[in-house]
């Protein structure tokens, strides 16, 4: 890894939530920051914040990851400009609840788009670089929805599988070079995903008690830095995570099914 004073890292999704947890913990040990979102109120807001508490330099990047020419804008901005990425953060994600049929395309295909398509195409634009530097890492936002299908989520947990997969297979492939991928797999978590899913009344998220997203920030940051490969949140999720491979695969839509439309 480049020297502390060198250090910069970007990070997608970076208004709020998970992303905004990685921020600040990158922040925190002293990583110069590119930080993107659709909102420049918001991401203009926590740089501030981010600048006067630890004295970083932080750039933001007012942008919807899903328009043509967003992966060569982010670049531009960062390597294009002389700032080395040593850490690229492939947060931004989105999903909506509710049965497929029926379900807005323009949700389904955003919802591919941001978590398949612009995550794959960030990651190939900005690996070519660490690796001939030797040195990089990789953190891709997945989820604990990666180890089972899910009901009334099915774009949203299919994407996440993908997520994994992928992660591992790059990490693979990536051997040697100096660069290391990590899948960052959380749980329910305070990130202000319920909301913008139409999650609000479901009992994953109001009769548990589930970690905010500052935790899970430090976790991932922590995770990525020493190289980890997939990283799950949290010994209950770790559990839930490994039993997905005991439990009858045929039984496994049923049962994430029943859990989805329990109510609080």
């Amino acid at each position: 890894m480049p020297p502390p004073e060198k250090r910069h890292a970007l990070v997608t999704g970076a208004s709020g939530g998970i992303g905004l947890g990685v921020a600040r913990e990158l922040a925190r040990r002293g990583w110069n920051l590119t930080l993107t979102a659709r909102s420049g109120d918001l991401l203009a807001r926590h740089a501030r914040q981010l600048r006067d508490r630890h004295g970083i330099a932080v750039e933001v990047v007012a942008l919807d990851l899903a328009q043509a020419g967003a992966t060569e804008a982010l670049y531009t901005r960062t390597e294009g400009a002389g700032r080395s990425v040593g850490l690229l953060v492939n947060n931004a994600g989105i999903g909506y609840f509710g049965p497929f049929v029926g379900s807005d395309p323009r949700g389904v295909e955003a919802t591919i788009q941001v978590n398949i398509t612009v995550l794959t195409s960030l990651t190939r634009r900005f690996v070519e670089p660490m690796v001939d530097r030797g040195a990089g890492r990789i953190l891709n936002v997945a989820s604990t929805a990666a180890f089972q299908p899910g009901p009334l989520l099915a774009v949203y947990y299919a994407s996440k599988a993908y997520v994994v997969s992928f992660s591992e297979a790059l990490r693979e492939e990536l051997r040697g070079t100096g660069v290391t991928v990590t899948a960052l797999c959380p749980g329910p978590t305070r990130s202000g995903f319920q909301e913008r899913a139409g999650m609000e009344q479901s009992a994953l998220f109001n009769r548990f008690a589930i970690p905010d997203s500052d935790q899970v920030g430090r976790f991932g940051v922590e995770a990525a830095l020493r190289g980890r490969g997939i990283a799950v949140h949290g010994p209950v999720n770790r559990l839930v995570a490994a039993s997905t491979r005991l439990v009858p695969r045929g039984w496994l839509p049923a049962i994430v099914r029943r859990i989805q439309e329990q109510r609080a």
